[in-house]
């Protein structure tokens, strides 16, 4: 009876129906059983389908996504900056460089401006300088000075090198020379003068803060090494050329004290006492950073105005050797005081690019009034003063072309040195603010770190970094 019955029923050919039927149950029902897989087969094919079509729909989605993105790159890529674009971006990238150029030129067009007409003794010498270092006191902390005045170290090292170790070097250099008939005993001893003089106020402080360097460390260098300038640069001179003069001590005391140490006073006095003030001077701190510069080439024009004024000129030939020769002096000696600067200070970036500046550089402030005292009615007066004359130009074109590399230095160094947090300063920039992109990507990675540990764990638990 039951193959008569199993021979009623239509054979299945589906395996998977076969496998389903080979269950303990009796084949009473196979038409209503198939129907029932039938309807299972059909919501899985149909769940399968939906399944490809969103995984397809995904794809193409992100293919439409990196397409986009390719056709953005693309046309980025194919969008190049107009000339006027490029001239800008050259033009704020060398601005302080370019503007130096541009006034040494005014002034040589016609010096009678600068010399005579704006007043500079009273513009130039004590505006321009006062304003520069009111600028420092209102901007600086009262802590960055007691720490930098702490750092007894890295001052007299700045010290020693400026004073002794330039000096001696020039002095051998400039011997070998005059015997070798390269140079005449008066460019000699002018190179030999410029050496023994101190550091510049003004540019020493305004590189060094440009550069992202330790500010607080170039105002206390610049201005205790002019005040021991008054006295140690004649004795200098006096040993290495043999000639001395008169200075007067208390009025070059006197003009520091009420230029530099007074504005810095007042400023610190201002940023404790009026926080309005205070606040709205932040507000503006990038214009009044560049109103500092441009006081400092206002302070440049007038200087090369009252020397072109007075025809203190050598030949062509003589100042071209001048510029070659300091140009050689001021490379070497800047390159063995940043290698110096980082055997004794590596871990510290802001003290070497501010040591690279206060090690080097030169007055021409001090520099000029000094050599006239010095030889006050010598004929070589003008033949004195001419290395001097380009060697301050020179440490400022230098220094200017080395402000942006010494910003990504110290960029580089801190992110070595794990302080991350300090490049988030206006100081750590390269052109636009740097430290921006470094405060994103540390907090990209601290971002990344807890997603990592969210996803090996399911309490959530962040681990801090």
């Amino acid at each position: 009876m039951i193959s008569s019955d199993s021979s009623a029923v239509e054979p299945i050919n589906d395996p998977e129906s076969l496998c389903g039927t080979a269950s303990a149950t009796p084949i009473t029902d196979s038409s209503s059983t198939t129907a029932k897989k039938d309807g299972k087969q059909n919501d899985q094919h149909h769940d399968v389908e939906q399944a490809e079509n969103s995984i397809v729909t995904e794809d193409d989605t992100n293919t439409s996504d990196v397409k986009d993105c390719k056709d953005v790159e693309v046309a980025e890529g194919e969008e190049k900056p107009s000339f006027k674009k490029r001239l800008l971006a050259f033009w704020h990238t060398y601005e302080f460089l370019l503007l130096i150029l541009i006034v040494i030129c005014l002034a040589r067009a016609y010096p009678p401006l600068g010399a005579e007409y704006v007043a500079p003794q009273i513009t130039a010498s004590w505006c321009a300088v006062m304003f520069i270092f009111l600028y420092s006191g209102l901007g600086l902390k009262t802590n960055d000075f007691a720490k930098a005045f702490q750092r007894v170290d890295v001052n007299a090292f700045v010290q020693m090198f400026n004073f002794g170790f330039v000096s001696a070097v020039v002095f051998a250099g400039t011997r070998v020379l005059e015997a070798a008939s390269i140079l005449s005993s008066e460019l000699s001893d002018g190179m030999v003068i410029a050496s023994c003089l101190p550091m510049s106020i003004n540019m020493v402080h305004v590189l060094t803060d440009a550069a992202g360097g330790d500010d607080p460390l170039a105002v206390i260098n610049a201005a205790a090494g002019n005040m021991i300038g008054v006295f140690l640069s004649p004795v200098l001179i006096l040993g290495y050329v043999g000639v001395t003069g008169d200075t007067q001590v208390t009025d070059v005391f006197y003009e520091l004290t009420l230029k530099v140490l007074l504005p810095v006073v007042v400023g610190q006095i201002v940023q404790k006492t009026m926080p309005k003030f205070i606040a709205l001077f932040n507000k503006y701190k990038e214009y009044v950073k560049k109103a500092q510069e441009y006081a400092l080439v206002f302070i440049v024009y007038t200087v090369f105005c009252k020397t072109f004024s007075k025809d203190a000129v050598s030949s062509f030939g003589e100042i071209f050797l001048m510029i070659a020769f300091v140009f050689l002096f001021l490379i070497f000696v800047m390159t063995v005081a940043w290698f110096t600067m980082r055997l004794l200070f590596r871990d510290y970036p802001e003290i070497r690019i501010m040591g690279l500046f206060g090690c080097t550089h030169k007055t021409i402030a001090l520099g000029i009034p000094l050599i006239s005292a010095v030889y006050e009615g010598s004929p070589n007066v003008g033949t004195y003063t001419l290395p001097l004359l380009i060697w301050y130009p020179m440490q400022l074109i230098v220094g200017s072309l080395l402000v942006e590399r010494l910003r990504k230095f110290k960029k580089d160094e801190l992110i070595r040195l794990g302080r991350v947090e300090d490049c988030e300063s206006p100081s750590c920039s390269t052109g636009k603010e740097m430290g921006d992109s470094v405060a994103v990507t540390a907090s990209d990675l601290e971002s990344a770190n807890i997603t990592g540990h969210s996803n090996e764990s399911e309490d959530g638990k962040d681990e801090s970094t």
